[in-house]
């Protein structure tokens, strides 16, 4: 990193307050933001206009949370002091890489498409959805290697370093993070009819092994002695921030602690939401079993009068 980089980085402390109320206008976050969120609206306006019902909740889930935490993660404050702490960077990537795919796939914005889009269209996108590139790419054993592998090569690599100088690559990298957790999220979620879902066990199974991963990546990131990202953050403390910034290897170890404390949280947390889903699939089978084998004794009842005349008649 140039000294001219740094002399230029010039922000207040970190705060809360700072996070929530200092935004910026990133260009490729902001397009990305407007248009999912403006074909979202379409689709819901198409519905309303059929007369067709669409669940208030998968609305909240897709833009109040999916798309208002993106927006949040790379436009805010929190945005504007990701390349200053690794801790701050550490939150951004953990809702990027999380809590904006899982709502997003709540949010179910594919079958909001096939339900509205014209004939030509809905062909198209069924045509990809059904293509050997979006089995290959939603093949669970392939979206759990890269979802586990993405963090390490990520602070292991020259990769992070590559993303605090250039900002093409550090925007590309924040796609990068929401791609891969909806390639590995969006099928476990089960909402949309996409490729690669797969029973309640193995899902909950899938889950239930990234935990250790997300804990051992946080664990050694607070135990190393090397700084991540190079002599980036040291040599901002020559610049107009050095007052406040707190000691690199310091954050460091709050950011590992920050990755394992909520990576396994918001684990948890959605392994409890597909255990209720499970549940609640389990009860509506066993539902349609009961109505299924109550019009089968019912038929069978109704056959039985007949029969008995019928054996009456002969005799």
């Amino acid at each position: 990193m140039t000294a001219e980089v740094t002399d230029g980085l010039d922000l207040p402390p970190f705060s809360l307050q700072q996070a929530l109320t200092d935004w910026s206008f990133v260009p490729l976050p902001f397009v990305l933001t407007v248009w999912a969120v403006g074909l979202y609206v379409v689709g819901l306006v198409a519905l309303r206009r059929r007369g067709d019902r669409w669940p208030v909740g998968r609305t909240i889930a897709f833009v109040g949370v999916g798309m208002s935490t993106f927006a949040f993660a790379t436009m805010s404050g929190l945005e504007a002091y990701d390349t200053t702490l690794l801790s701050a960077h550490m939150v951004q990537h953990m809702l990027l890489s999380m809590v904006v795919p899982l709502a997003l796939a709540l949010g179910a914005p594919v079958t909001l498409a096939l339900r509205t889009l014209p004939p030509r269209p809905r062909r198209w996108l069924l045509a990809v959805l059904h293509s050997r590139v979006a089995r290959v790419l939603s093949f669970p054993p392939l979206t759990f290697t890269l979802y586990v592998v993405s963090p390490w090569a990520l602070y292991f690599s020259g990769w992070y370093l590559a993303s605090l100088e250039s900002p093409f690559v550090h925007e590309m990298m924040h796609v990068h993070l929401v791609v891969v957790g909806a390639l590995f999220f969006w099928p476990l979620m089960g909402v949309d009819p996409v490729p690669g879902r797969v029973g309640y066990p193995a899902r909950m199974l899938l889950v239930v092994l990234t935990l250790p991963f997300h804990a051992f990546l946080g664990v050694t990131i607070m135990g190393q002695q090397q700084l991540i990202g190079g002599d980036w953050y040291p040599s901002l403390h020559d610049g107009p921030m050095g007052w406040w910034l707190p000691d690199p290897l310091a954050d460091q170890h709050l950011a590992g602690g920050i990755l394992w404390g909520s990576g396994d949280l918001i684990g948890l947390v959605f392994f409890g939401v597909l255990f209720a889903q499970w549940v609640r699939s389990s009860m509506r089978e066993a539902r349609r079993e009961d109505r299924r084998l109550d019009l089968l004794e019912a038929r069978a009842a109704a056959a039985r009068p007949g029969d008995d005349a019928s054996a009456g008649t002969g005799r």
